[in-house]
Order: C-alpha cells, then structure tokens, then sequence
C-alpha cells in the first residue's frame, strides 16, 4: 500500500483514463508552445532542419531485429521489492524524487523533444503536448505499466514519441559528467506493421502437420513431397532439410516438417507465427487420442485454420464416422455436418484423397488471402540448424517477407553472419529467395534456435551493432508471464480480456470437472479462458504452450516434471499446484475479481529417488533414498510422489547417513528418510524436500 502519502498508482492510472479527453491537438499545442519563443523566420529555419534530418536519418535507417525470443512480459511479482504497489510494472527506477531534486531538464524544440533521465511520465506528457492517460495508453500497449509519477526507460519514451511523430533525442547521465546526447551511429526504426497494400503480392500458404503419434502424418508427408515436386523440375528430391515446397495447379504450398505440436508450439513461443493452416491428422481406425486433443489445443492457441485429413481409411478396421462425431466433441464440426471444418477422407499408403486435401489447402490459404513484400529486406524464421563437416553452420530458413540474396548479411539473435551459399529443398544453389520459401543457407557462425527470427542488414557494421542492441536488450528484460495477482489489473486496463490456463490433473476423470468448475467463473466482465486440459504431470510442452499463449499452468493432484519445474523458471511462467478444488476456484475467482491475497510458493530443495524400503519393527519403514538433485535437508518439508501423484506430505521423521543422524544427504550420496506420520513406502517412488516462501 501507498505509504508516507504518495498516491496509489492504479487508481490514480484509472482516474486518469476516465477523465475527459477534449483538448486542443497535439499538433495545436506544440504551434502555440513554438509560437511563444520563437520568430516566424526561425520556424521555418527549424523545419527546414528537421526534414534534412529526417532525410539523413532515413537513408542510414536499418531494419530492427526482432529478438529471438518472445518479449516477455514483465511480472509483478518480480517488483514488490521495488514498489510499494504490486498491481503496477515500472519499467526503470522509480524517480519521484529525483525529479524534485532538480529540473526534469526537458528541453523542446519544435519536433523534438530532449529530457534527461530519469523520464518521468507525467513531465513527458506535458512536454508532448498530452495529458499524462494518454502516455499511459500508449504503454499498455508496449506492455509497460506504470503511474504518472513513476519512471521509464529512454528506450520506452522513444517508441512512445516516435507514435506521435515527435523525435526523441536520447540522453545519458554519465559519473560526474552530468548529461549529454547520445549520438546514435545507426537509428534502427521499428519494423513497418503494415506494409504498403500495393507492394504485397499473393504468397504460398505455409502448412504444418499434427496429431497423434503413428496416425501416419510422416507418410503423408512423404507422399505429398514425393509426388507433388514442382512442375518441370527434373530429376527427384535430393535432400530433406525440415521444410520443402510442392506445386499443385499453378499454386504453390510450403509446408514444414516437424516432429509434432511440440515443436510447433516452442516456435511460437520464441515468437515466431511461422504457421498459416494447421492439418491435423487423425487415423480412422484409432480416432481421436490423447495427444490429438493437444494439437488441437495447440492449433486454436495459434488461431490459424484448421484441416482434418482423416487418414487409414483403407484399414480393415476404419470407422470415419466415429471420427467425424469425436471430432464434433472437441467443437471441430465438419462442414456437411453444418459446421465449418474441412475433413478429407485420405489414404497416405495409396494416395487416395491427396489431390482432395491439397485443392481444399488452396481454397483456405485463398480465403485468407495471405500476402507478403518481396521487395523489403528479407525477415523469417529459422526452422532448424546444424553443422556438418566441410560445410560449417547450416541452417534452414523459411522466408516470410522480403527477398534474402547470396551475400546478404544475417542477424539471428545473438549470431550474425553473411549467406555464402544458398540451397533450395532440392538441394539446387540458388541466388534468391522470396516468401514462402524454405532454403538452407551457409554462413553463420554459431548454432540459431530453431523458431529464432531472422533479419538482414546492409552491411557488416550494422550486424554487429544490431548484435550487440540484442545482447544489451537481453540482459535488460525482464522474464515471466501473466501471474493470477495481476490479472484484475490486466482486464481493468484493457489489456486482456480473459484469464489463460492450462490445466493438469491426476486422472481424466478430473480433467472435465475442473473444467466445468472454471468455466462456471465466466462472467460479462471477464472469463476464463481454457486453452489446454489433460491429465498426467505437468510437462515442458505445457510450459511452452503456456509462453506462447500467455497462460498460467494450474496443477491439480499432479506436480511439475524436473524439466517442466525449470524451464517454468526461466521463462517466468506461474505454475500453481491445488488438491482441494473450491480452493483452487477461489483462487482464480478472486483473481478475477482483483482479491487474490499473497501466495507462498514451493522452492523445491532436493530430488530423491527410493530405491529400498527397509522395516523397522512391524510398523514402522525407513525409505533407502538415492539423491539425484540438490538436497534432502531436516527442516524441510518432504513430498512423496508416485506415478505424478501425491501420496503424502509432512516435515522430516529421521534423516540419516547409514547408521548416522545427519543434517542433510547431498546430491550423488544415499540415505534413509521417514516423512513424519507416513509409512508407505515403495521403490521407484520420490521424494520432494521443499520449503515455502511467500512470492507475492
């Protein structure tokens, strides 16, 4: 809570947005502002200086790379120890009395406005000529929150004046050098959101295959690239390089090989929308299965169309019919059943309906009326890499704008490099490459991530300043996503519109109650959003889901995977774990309704694996740990899981080293626990020594 009487961020930040927003133009504010000081001959000396600034900046300009990971968005619980209102993000140090201290040091002239930091969002407001709701707007939608009186970074005030038309000119403090001008040797300005309508030209439609292990997506993969090679090129496919393009009537498809939605999913994640139509592919002698539910769900969180290619309709035990109704049960109604869903009946091992499913591709990909620059800068995506002897770094990219030539530099991130050499699916050396299509390239000097985005620079200086820009950025973000305290902020704002999670249970039992007991919380106000439910543990692919969909991971009588524990971690995903359900509703109710009180997380301390049971008496049983992580320390909490599951909790009974008492039993060491009160112990079970501490 506000202390010492400063006023309260989110109120005063909902005030404000309420207030009313007549007012002279920005543009009628900054003349009258101008007028005031200046002569009408120095008006035109200035504006005279500001277009053959503009011109200057204009010809140095590059495009901005897009970082390789997803911007992450900042989490409030990451800040409480920096602000005293935990429903508000400050990008930068608070400032309020730094700017009493001394002058803000905003300095207006005509176009251009100069402040040294700290920025203070109130005083930028005023020296733009704009109430303070207005700036904070335009920060919501950088996914920046603050209050009037708070702080931003240089970086964020940039973007905001650059929005308005007003350049901002970029100032540090230096140690005892008070403050200068920044003089930027490459102005990189932000990537065109919406190119030029009479520059875009049709483009293939970019597909990926999912479903259900042994449903046959790789034989229909394989018939399609070996029978659908383009029209009049000789000789057959000499290479597989993870994506590839096929010809059908004139229109070409591209389509992308991966292994399945999980792949699909962590490319999203890193930010790259790569995919235009999903083809969920689902065997008519096996149905829907579970892992056909998660393409699903991950399909719809990608918000692309999708085609059911009904495969195995040859097989002796083919039931399309059973298919269609479960496919109506997961709200993919097919078309003569009324609904809007493509399914085509195929066979991967004949061919039949190949032709079919590709025609109904082409009519998807037209409705959409997909489209792309080919004149720009070439920007994509990396689809997967690797080294090979003799040849260095290869790596596959898939164009998504622009045209990328032979000799072009290449920024990926953090590596940077020049295209020496360019390959086609073919494996035919080619010089360009437009949208759409997938190439391999050689020429980068380390290993990308597969879904890191590409871009190219003009030349080798500015490679290594974009380099070194996502280097700087890097270590300045701030990791994590949407958290259940700030979600009522979230909504207030505008920001979203419904709660995300994907939910885990023990049991598939559970999975449809928890379900049905979340959505019971949807309201006109606000909703809850399910994006994926199943059973089982909580897995790496559901926190990859979660970073693309901006989702919180609830468990119920499950707990996360080592590596699902970590990579939640570092992504800053909140994973909340339940086994009483009206608590978990009252929860996410109270989320909704901005009453959530503070939270205690599981810091988990160690990891150990039963490998013995020994009896002590005829009650009594000792567990013979092996410690694979970490460490098993008295004072802690331990938690016995089995199969996923929870079978017990509670504080340490005994904890020894052989016959010896001890205080802990360290990775790579054995030993024998009790947990106090339980005495069902099983080889292959494992125990969780935990502590809580309170997050929020």
């Amino acid at each position: 809570m506000p202390q010492n009487g400063d006023s309260d961020p989110k109120k005063e930040a909902l005030n404000l947005i309420d207030e009313d927003k007549k007012k002279p133009s920005r543009r009628e504010r900054q003349r009258a502002q101008a007028a005031e000081h200046k002569t009408v001959e120095d008006q035109k000396k200035e504006a005279l200086d500001i277009f053959e600034e503009e011109d200057q900046k204009k010809a140095a300009a590059v495009k901005k790379t897009e970082k390789s990971g997803k911007v992450q968005k900042p989490t409030i619980s990451k800040l409480l120890d920096e602000q005293q209102d935990p429903e508000f993000i400050v990008s930068g140090k608070s400032s309020s009395a730094a700017s009493e201290e001394e002058d803000d040091g905003a300095v207006v002239d005509g176009n251009t406005i100069s402040i040294k930091p700290p920025i203070i969002v109130s005083v930028l407001a005023e020296k733009m000529g704009l109430k303070p709701f207005e700036i904070m707007k335009d920060l919501i939608g950088l996914e920046v929150f603050v209050a009037p009186h708070q702080a931003i970074e240089p970086d964020i005030a940039e973007k905001v004046c650059d929005s308005h038309g007003i350049v901002f000119e970029r100032e540090k403090r230096e140690k005892g050098g008070g403050v200068h001008k920044v003089e930027e040797v490459i102005e990189e300005p932000e990537p065109e959101a919406d190119e030029p309508e009479e520059k875009l030209e049709l483009r293939a439609p970019i597909i990926t295959f999912m479903g259900h292990v042994d449903h046959g997506k790789t034989s229909l993969l394989d018939y399609v690239r070996n029978s659908k090679v383009v029209d009049g090129e000789a000789g057959g496919i000499t290479q597989h390089i993870g994506a590839y393009r096929v010809e059908r009537g004139g229109h070409p498809i591209t389509f992308i090989d991966t292994p399945g939605h999980a792949i699909f999913t962590e490319m999203r994640a890193r930010g790259a929308d790569v995919t235009d139509i999903v083809v969920l592919v689902v065997a008519a002698d096996d149905g829907i299965m579970p892992q056909t539910i998660e393409a699903i769900d991950h399909g719809r969180a990608a918000d692309v169309p999708i085609v059911v290619a009904i495969n195995k309709v040859d097989a002796p035990n083919a039931d399309v019919e059973r298919v269609k109704r479960q496919l109506a049960e997961q709200n993919l109604l097919i078309e003569e059943w009324g609904g809007e869903t493509i399914a085509v009946e195929v066979s991967a091992l004949k061919g039949e309906g190949i032709d079919d499913l590709l025609e109904n591709l082409i009519v998807v990909a037209e409705i959409g009326e997909l489209k792309a620059d080919p004149d720009r800068d070439a920007r994509g995506v990396v689809v997967e890499a690797r080294r090979e002897k003799g040849r260095g770094t290869v790596a596959t990219m898939l164009i998504q704008t622009g045209t990328l030539h032979v000799g072009d530099y290449v920024v990926v991130g953090g590596i940077r490099g020049r295209v020496k050499a360019m390959f086609n699916d073919r494996g035919q050396n080619i010089k360009t490459a437009g949208p759409s299509l997938p190439v391999e390239i050689l020429g980068l000097s380390e290993l990308p991530e597969a879904g890191s985005i590409f871009e190219t620079a003009p030349d080798e200086k500015t490679a290594r300043q974009m380099v070194d820009d996502y280097e700087r950025s890097r270590n300045d973000e701030r990791a994590g996503g949407p958290t259940l305290e700030d979600v009522h902020t979230r909504m207030q704002i505008g920001q979203v519109k419904s709660l995300n999670l994907i939910v885990k249970t023990d049991v598939q039992g559970t999975v449809e109650a928890v379900r049905g007991a979340l959505e019971r919380l949807n309201s006109e106000e606000s909703r809850v959003n399910i994006v994926h439910a199943a059973s089982g543990s909580i897995t790496e692919p559901d926190i990859l889901l979660a970073v693309a969909s901006q989702a919180i991971v609830i468990g119920f009588n499950t707990q996360p995977e080592t590596g699902a524990r970590a990579l939640a971690k570092k992504e800053g995903i909140e994973i909340r774990s339940y086994d009483v359900i009206y608590h978990l509703t009252e929860d996410v109710e109270q989320a909704l309704e901005g009453l959530l009180e503070p939270v205690y997380e599981d810091v988990l301390e160690g990891r150990a694996t039963v490998r013995a049971v020994f009896s002590l008496g005829r009650r009594n049983k000792v567990a013979g740990i092996y410690v694979n992580d970490g460490a098993v320390t008295r004072g802690t909490t331990l938690r016995l899981l089995r199969g996923g599951k929870v079978i017990a909790s509670g504080p340490v009974g005994s904890l020894k080293h052989f016959k010896d008492d001890v205080r802990e039993v360290a990775t790579g060491f054995e030993g024998g626990v009790t947990i106090d009160g339980h005495t069902d112990y099983q080889e292959g079970d494992i125990i969780e020594a935990y502590r809580s501490e309170r997050v929020r």
